[in-house]
């Protein structure tokens, strides 16, 4: 592909084709998040790339853990959690949370107020609240009202055709 949109795109039904469905998918680039929030076994955090802004007034984000992972009962009700944005520097503190839910270890981090647990070093940081679920098919869209954000500059970590890639500046 030269970069132009001069390659052949083929349609295909998705039901027929989960395959080409994922692959299709995955030619959005989007931005890697770990997502914390405290539990009756202590802090635990799930690497997320499903993350997007929904209101500025009031001020929203979702994400949307997968019904299948091991972790998603904690994350499907939890009143609280925060949504790390990672750095491209990052991809170890990504790698980490895919693996393990408690990879807090030689990580800079603290508790707020409602024992959620907030990873320094992130480009971007939302503290939330949970405002509503909603179920869709094998995920649920969870949508927090941000009580606090903080960010600085820098480029993110980036995941797109099942790959890490980052921006060239």
């Amino acid at each position: 592909m030269d970069g132009k949109g001069t390659a052949t795109m083929n349609g295909f039904a998705p039901q027929d084709d989960p395959r080409a469905y994922r692959d299709a998918l995955g030619a959005f680039a989007t931005g890697v998040t770990v997502v914390t929030t405290d539990s009756g076994d202590g802090p635990i955090g799930i690497t997320a790339n499903s993350f997007a802004s929904v209101s500025l007034d009031p001020p929203l984000v979702l994400w949307s853990p997968a019904k299948s992972s091991k972790r998603f009962d904690y994350f499907a009700t939890a009143p609280h959690f925060a949504i790390h944005v990672l750095d491209g520097h990052q991809r170890e503190v990504c790698d980490g949370f895919t693996r393990d839910k408690a990879a807090f270890d030689g990580l800079d981090w603290d508790l707020d107020d409602n024992n959620t647990p907030l990873i320094s070093g992130c480009l971007a940081r939302f503290e939330c609240t949970l405002e509503a679920s909603h179920d869709a098919g094998d995920h649920v869209i969870l949508i927090g009202r941000v009580k606090r954000a903080a960010f600085r500059s820098g480029m993110p970590l980036l995941f797109q055709a099942g790959r890490f890639v980052s921006f060239k500046g």
